[in-house]
């Protein structure tokens, strides 16, 4: 959860060493461009809204009892501990960002800018907001297509002729006339070949 006062940063429960300085909350529409020949303005096209983004601004200087680079460490720690590999989602209470609709975050950056004659440290804090999307999986219309083809196939057989249907039955065997023997092909060397029985089409 983060929080954030008139003075006060707090994330989960770690108060952020610092002065709190500044928020800003940014929203952004999506608009694509398209390239049109022979037209100098290109023509704009929205499309969406991108995620709103959240800055909070804080200053660093050294302290009775931290220094502005430990105080630098505590919030790097928030940002991303040793072995982390994804960024965790926050809860976000604050009055600018409760008006925008936004109610959980993510620490998508964290950048800081030492001022050498100040003696202090810029830290800037940047939130995404987050959306959890929900996929939905359809079933597969394989086993409906399949029935859907049988039957198809089905129905173009009763439409053929008897004498084809019985051939189609018969396929792969090759009839040979009963009671006859097989002719002689003198020209290819004395091979026989079968007698085939002319199928009725």
């Amino acid at each position: 959860m983060i929080y954030t006062d008139e003075s006060t940063v707090k994330i989960d429960s770690v108060i952020l060493p610092g002065v709190f300085k500044s928020i800003e909350v940014k929203g952004d529409a999506i608009v694509d461009e398209q390239e049109v020949e022979g037209q100098s303005k290109k023509p704009k096209q929205a499309t969406g809204y991108d995620d709103v983004k959240v800055n909070i601004e804080l200053i660093l200087e050294d302290g009775p009892d931290m220094g502005k680079l430990e105080k630098l460490e505590t919030i790097q720690q928030i940002f991303r501990t040793s072995g982390q590999e994804k960024p965790t989602v926050h809860k976000i209470i604050n009055s600018h960002t409760a008006v925008r609709g936004v109610k959980q975050v993510i620490f998508k950056q964290l950048t800081h800018k030492a001022e050498n004659k100040k003696g202090q440290i810029v830290v800037t804090l940047e939130f995404w907001e987050y959306t959890v999307m929900t996929i939905t999986a359809s079933k597969s219309a394989s086993g409906s297509t399949g029935a859907a083809a049988a039957a198809a196939t089905s129905a173009a057989r009763s439409n053929l002729k008897a004498g084809y249907q019985s051939y189609l039955g018969n396929r792969g065997k090759a009839p040979v006339a009963l009671g006859k023997s097989p002719a002689r092909d003198t020209a290819k060397g004395g091979k026989h070949l079968a007698t085939v029985k002319a199928m009725p089409y």
